[in-house]
């Protein structure tokens, strides 16, 4: 398995491509592509967006796999990850019912 930031530096390498020219198209600096690369940031989701367009990667695939990380490095050191994660997907459910039916919320800010 792969982190987000190995399959960053993994798609950047096998490309030949220099930290200079993926930072550019992403709109940050160098310093903070080589910091999420090496897993001592954390990218924003519209950073994961930008990868996707510029790797031409499915963006939904690729969001699944980074916020599936996020929520893992929140719960890993606890002793119930498996609960906490029945519950997260419980709340998650309860919240687009609710809010389905309300008309006015939005899960993914687009």
């Amino acid at each position: 398995m792969k982190l987000f930031g190995d399959l960053l530096k993994e798609l950047r390498v096998s490309r030949d491509l220099p930290l200079r020219k993926v930072a550019a198209f992403l709109d940050i600096d160098t310093s903070v592509l080589s910091k999420i690369e090496r897993g001592e940031r954390t990218a924003g989701r519209d950073v994961v967006l930008k990868v996707a367009q510029f790797y031409e990667i499915d963006s939904s695939v690729l969001l699944t796999d980074y916020l599936g990380e996020q929520v893992a490095r929140v719960i890993f050191q606890e002793n119930n990850c498996g609960e906490i994660l029945d519950k997260a997907k419980e709340t998650v459910a309860h919240l687009k019912d609710r809010h389905s039916e309300q008309g006015f919320f939005n899960f993914n800010n687009e």
